[in-house]
């Protein structure tokens, strides 16, 4: 019996071991069949690492450099630092171009869509341009639109067209943060 069970652990053994080679052969054969695929998906997987690594240094590279020269713009009006903002940040630049156009109270060409809006609107209201407010006012996404609305009404009331402010008063929604100022002027109209 001691025999039979050496014989059946041999034979166990020599099975496990035809198998591991049997498995190393196959293993083998993809490795020479697809060769040249895993090392280009390797040399890919490498360089694309690389790749995002340096990009993002040089992007956090131009992001400080971008907001030196900001800081350089705001601080000393330096024209060369906007130039250089232009290149290193984009939304940067047009912020800057934003606070610039702001402080000397005039358009500028400036692309993003709130800081353009904004500057429409505080242009208008110090110009008190009626239509460049109510074109503000009209657009539907515009972040300050029930200010400008109220805004709108106050000049109304300045050039006393009481009852044309009180149709641009009743425009602005009761959950808006303009609504307490809006009632306190349609007070105000009662006797107009």
């Amino acid at each position: 019996m001691s025999i039979k069970d050496d014989v059946n652990y041999i034979k166990n053994e020599l099975n496990s071991e035809e198998k591991f080679l049997e498995s190393f052969v196959k293993t083998e054969r993809f490795f020479k069949k697809y060769k040249k695929l895993i090392f280009g998906l390797l040399i890919v997987a490498i360089v694309g690492s690389v790749s995002f690594f340096v990009k993002s240094k040089i992007d956090e590279s131009n992001l400080y450099d971008a907001n030196i020269a900001l800081n350089s713009f705001l601080e000393k009006g330096d024209k060369n630092s906007l130039e250089e903002l232009k290149e290193k940040n984009r939304d940067l630049y047009e912020v800057a171009l934003y606070l610039d156009a702001k402080n000397e109270f005039k358009s500028a060409n400036i692309n993003l869509k709130y800081l353009k809006e904004l500057l429409d609107f505080q242009v208008a209201i110090l110009n008190s341009n009626q239509t460049e407010l109510d074109l503000v006012s009209k657009k539907a996404d515009f972040l300050l639109k029930d200010y400008a609305i109220f805004n709108q009404a106050l000049m109304l009331v300045d050039s006393q067209k009481y009852e044309e402010a009180r149709e641009h008063l009743s425009k602005i929604s009761e959950d808006s943060r303009a609504f307490e100022l809006a009632t306190l002027l349609k007070h105000h109209l009662v006797t107009k």
